[in-house]
């Protein structure tokens, strides 16, 4: 059997079989062993979260049909990007790719909160109400266009194997959907985790409204970029029960929880230094 061939057929069927699987499992978990208390109706979060991801997942099949997978393709027939000039063996080949690509989307991450006309569509993500699975994919569609085109550059300068790009994209999904989860786990099972995996409490803090919080744990997936370039932080200082989610300036449920004040937030306000880039943060200070 021709494993590529039978990978770009079955990529997508692929991708939404373990997205609806790993949303079922921490959708339940969340209901189980919930975290936190939510402050907006379940159903009206829920409702407007996943009608902006059925509406990036329509854009991105428009715009770039033949998606990550694709690219990666197109670069192996032509021999673009390291990894096809210099052949590895494919185990490790696959494990080099998907650390490469998951510290390149650290390092997005990090710039979308550098860049203040960057971080005015990243807002969107950072500026739910509430914390659970469904935030995990709350992105503008703009920053969504903007991530698949980093991701194509990506790819074609690493020249990743096919199925490497299917496991990247599958783990980012997965675990996107998992460390975003309203989950609750045993403290000793958190801390073992996070030696290699981002679990929901070392991320939720990065979704705090106070600065230096959101300012820290950037991973997706790995935990070790955040340890390896200091932006680690292992808990809220008012505790997960007590920390506020969001961004401090946009609390109104019209503009951050309803589909169309999502998808205008980033042209409101206006443009100024985001406090990831300032010496000192100023908890009366509002973001921008």
């Amino acid at each position: 059997m021709d494993w590529n061939n039978w990978i770009l057929v079955n990529e997508l069927p692929v991708r939404v079989a373990c997205f609806l699987g790993v949303f079922a499992l921490v959708a339940y978990g969340e209901t189980v062993r919930p975290r936190r208390v939510l402050s907006v109706s379940k159903t009206v979060r829920w409702l407007n979260n996943l009608s902006l991801v059925l509406l990036n997942s329509l854009i991105l099949r428009l715009l770039f049909p033949a998606a990550a997978v694709g690219v990666a393709a197109f670069a192996a027939q032509h021999q673009w990007g390291v990894l096809n000039l210099y052949h590895l063996p494919q185990p490790v080949a696959v494990v080099l790719s998907v650390m490469a690509m998951d510290m390149v989307i650290y390092l997005q991450h990090v710039m979308v909160h550098s860049v203040p006309l960057l971080w005015r569509l990243h807002r969107v993500h950072h500026a739910d109400l509430d914390y659970d699975v469904t935030t995990g994919a709350r992105f503008h569609p703009l920053e969504i266009i903007l991530s698949m085109l980093i991701k194509f550059a990506t790819i074609t300068v690493l020249g990743p194997p096919v199925v490497a790009v299917v496991i990247f994209e599958v783990l980012l999904n997965a675990t996107a959907m998992f460390n975003h989860g309203n989950l609750r786990l045993p403290i000793g099972l958190d801390k073992v985790l996070r030696w290699f995996l981002v679990t929901p409490d070392m991320h939720r803090v990065h979704h705090s409204v106070a600065d230096d919080e959101t300012n820290s744990n950037f991973g997706f997936n790995l935990p070790w970029w955040d340890y390896l370039f200091g932006t680690y932080r292992d808990q809220p200082r008012g505790g997960h029960q007590g920390m506020t989610i969001g961004i401090r300036k946009f609390r109104d449920p019209r503009k951050v929880i309803w589909l169309g004040g999502i998808l205008v937030l980033p042209f409101t306000g206006k443009i100024s230094g985001y406090t990831i880039n300032r010496r000192h943060w100023n908890d009366a200070e509002e973001d921008e």
